[in-house]
């Protein structure tokens, strides 16, 4: 009876490992700009702050993993920079969590700005798509914008 319900178990994990995206950047939202760091990163603010929300915080997370690397024996460089704004709007948020409100993991909302080593000339804008539904829409919509205004 152990090793059935053992292998009935592996079973069910396998299938499950199936149902993992196989790439990481699936339900990510990325858009590119040409120019350096600084000027998106202030392009970001803006959109942000422009439409009424503060920003809690910016994440030094490029900083952050060049410090602590060479501590984990990590040698390659991930980022030329990265920085993640955290941030939220109780208008777009209470009506998500109106909806349900299980719906808070969702909030506060995150826009990353971040550089690649391999690729000079390019910064990243990206966000993590919020689950499809009427209670994401102005969700998506709001980091949508942002990025769109951010780029352009």
């Amino acid at each position: 009876m152990i090793i059935r319900g053992a292998w009935v178990m592996a079973g069910a994990l396998a299938i499950a490992a199936l149902a993992v995206p196989a790439f990481a950047s699936e339900g990510i939202e990325i858009a590119t700009a040409s120019g350096n760091f600084d000027e998106v990163k202030e392009s970001v603010t803006l959109a942000i702050e422009g439409r009424g929300l503060v920003i809690n915080s910016v994440s030094k997370v490029g900083e952050m993993l060049e410090r602590t690397g060479t501590d984990l024996g990590a040698a390659r460089k991930l980022y030329g920079k990265a920085e993640v704004f955290e941030f939220c709007s109780a208008k777009v948020s209470r009506q998500m969590m109106e909806a349900d409100p299980r719906n808070l993991v969702y909030c506060p909302y995150t826009i990353a700005v971040y550089t690649l080593p391999a690729q000079p000339g390019k910064v990243f804008v990206s966000y993590r798509k919020p689950p499809s539904g009427p209670a994401f829409a102005p969700v998506d919509s709001l980091l949508q914008g942002i990025v769109r205004e951010a780029v352009h």
